[in-house]
């Protein structure tokens, strides 16, 4: 289950770190899912306006729920997954 946090002053879920962002602006929605969820879902984000960690949902469109519902899962999974570092430490600790 994720948390609900305020980190970098904007609204955030947290699940084994800060997993996806958002914000709303005058004329758009930010969602910030990091570099990795962009770039896992760069064709699907193709027509909006996004830099390396960030995407802008303009508010005159619909909000396209189903893709963000995709890149929260992929986000998960990213920081659910154990990591390698985290592996090597415990091995050497034995």
């Amino acid at each position: 289950m994720a948390e609900e946090r305020i980190s970098y002053r904007i609204p955030t879920y947290y699940v084994n770190g800060n997993l996806v962002h958002f914000a709303a602006f005058a004329r758009h929605i930010g969602f910030y899912p990091g570099p990795t969820g962009i770039a896992a879902f760069e064709d699907a984000l193709s027509r909006y306006k996004r830099a390396k960690g960030s995407v802008q949902f303009p508010h005159d469109e619909p909000l396209p729920l189903g893709l963000v519902a995709k890149i929260v899962k992929f986000r998960v999974g990213e920081n659910t997954r154990e990591k390698p570092s985290a592996r090597r430490s415990s091995k050497s600790a034995r």
